[in-house]
């Protein structure tokens, strides 16, 4: 009994069933993320097929997108409440179906439906929950080991990109869905792996968050008053408000954490519809169907290199306290990317960027986790990963179709590309300037704070020493007026 509380009570192991963890959130990302991106190999399958426009087949991969990404939440509260391996398997379960239902449609909607929605939640119930479970595992080595586990975007998109269009050729586009659906129930077996950790801080009771100096005084009034209630009452508010209120969402509020926010809008607004329409824009430009997949795989096994570097750079004690402007970096540099696209016309100017583009893709997808763990701690991971993948729904949903519409209209795409451009520059650059603003904060709280210690030191009188705080001018001309007031009473 002793033995199994201390293992309860235990930090992250930084090892031992943990990279069975690593090797279950790779093959994870491989069936969800990898998956989602040899949709874009379909694209002018579907197009072609029912003969719709850019703007309604962008469609089917911005729903896709958008449902892993809304429905996260939804699978952190399955994780949390009922079993990450229970919400594991029945993801797995949801997008095999999604994806078999999907080689008999006959429209467009029905693509909408069964690709889109369907196959997007059961990658949601899958996707957040694994990501999570790596950072319960790490902590010393936590960089790395998302690096290695997100890699499997990578791996697997350089897999499966000519895999894919060979089966398309081979079976048609209805018969490698139905392959793929096939391939997608191996996330069942991932769920399998993921044996549940109970970390020390995921056991803090209310008594213990009263404790605790953030919690405001007013907050604190309320837990108290509780305390005279019913049994029943009692229980249940403490065992289900304190814990889901304090526990899993008290850091939507804290500021660090609303600006990673705001950025991560962007940051995803500017992302998507690179993976929807570089395949087109390539065949648009001159280059062959195989060369095109080709761009995708070599965009997917750069990933894996920038996935696996960055997680062990970010590790090493010189950058670890700088993993803010590792991720913004990274984030810029795809920006910068994406504005010279448009002049890349053939297919020899289009491998360095799918060279240069995978590597910082690769790198900021595995700083996400990183920098949100850093953010609000390893307790609350797995609901904010939660939040922040449920950020990414909106603009993968409009981003696409949005830069559809400018091929449409403009009849290039050079617009769609500019606009994702300076909507990743603007995402790293709103973090940079967050984290200055910190930083000159900071430096002038410290000249305060001595400035303070001063005043503390010259009021000394005796054994009272008089504390400053924000009044303290005010409490300093007081004092003055009332020993003087003494003085001519004498």
């Amino acid at each position: 009994m002793a033995s199994r509380r201390r293992a309860r009570h235990a930090g992250p192991p930084d090892g031992g069933w943990g990279w069975m963890i690593v090797a279950g959130c790779f093959l994870v990302t491989i069936c969800t993320r990898a998956v989602t991106r040899c949709i874009s190999i379909f694209f002018v399958e579907f197009q072609a097929y029912f003969g719709q426009d850019y703007a309604r087949t962008a469609w089917i991969h911005s729903i896709v997108d958008c449902a892993t990404m809304l429905c996260a939440p939804l699978g952190s509260l399955i994780s949390n409440h009922v079993s990450c391996q229970v919400g594991i398997i029945l993801g797995g379960l949801l997008a095999s179906t999604g994806l078999i239902l999907s080689s008999f449609a006959t429209s467009l909607e029905h693509l909408y439906l069964s690709l889109g929605v369907l196959t997007g939640l059961g990658f949601a119930l899958c996707y957040s929950p694994a990501i999570a479970m790596v950072g319960k595992y790490f902590n010393k080595r936590k960089a790395l080991a998302y690096g290695i586990a997100m890699s499997g975007s990578g791996i697997g998109t350089f897999i499966l990109a000519p895999v894919v269009q060979l089966l398309i050729e081979q079976f048609s586009w209805r018969g490698a869905l139905l392959i793929l659906g096939g391939f997608v129930l191996n996330l069942c077996v991932c769920g399998a792996l993921m044996r549940p950790i109970a970390l020390k801080e995921d056991h803090k009771t209310a008594p213990e968050f009263l404790e605790q100096d953030y919690v405001p005084k007013a907050q604190k009034r309320d837990l108290k008053r509780m305390s005279i209630c019913s049994p029943l009452i009692k229980v249940w508010s403490h065992e289900c408000l304190c814990y889901c209120s304090w526990k899993e969402y008290d850091f939507l509020l804290m500021p660090d954490f609303m600006v990673l926010a705001l950025s991560i809008l962007f940051m995803a607004y500017g992302c998507s519809p690179l993976f929807v329409y570089l395949v087109p824009y390539a065949l648009s430009v001159g280059v062959s169907h195989h060369q095109a997949a080709f761009l995708m795989s070599i965009l997917g096994v750069i990933d894996i290199i920038g996935n696996i570097t960055f997680g062990w750079l970010t590790d090493r004690r010189c950058l670890k306290k700088h993993r803010h402007f590792c991720y913004l970096f990274a984030v810029g540099m795809d920006g910068l990317c994406c504005l010279f696209l448009p002049v890349l016309q053939n297919f020899r100017l289009l491998v360095p960027f799918s060279f240069t583009f995978g590597y910082f893709d690769g790198a900021y997808v595995t700083l996400i986790p990183v920098v949100t763990a850093d953010v609000v701690g390893t307790s609350s991971l797995s609901s904010a990963l939660g939040v922040v993948y449920f950020l990414h729904a909106i603009p993968y949903l409009v981003s696409p179709p949005v830069a559809g519409w400018l091929v449409d209209t403009t009849g290039s795409y050079t617009a769609s590309f500019l606009l994702c451009g300076f909507s990743m520059i603007f995402s790293s650059m709103l973090l940079c300037f967050a984290r200055l603003a910190k930083k000159i904060k900071r430096a002038h709280l410290r000249s305060l704070t001595n400035v303070t210690g001063t005043k503390q030191h010259i009021w000394t009188n005796g054994a009272i020493a008089y504390s400053v705080t924000a009044e303290l001018d005010q409490k300093n001309v007081e004092f003055l007026a009332a020993d003087t007031n003494s003085y001519s009473n004498r």
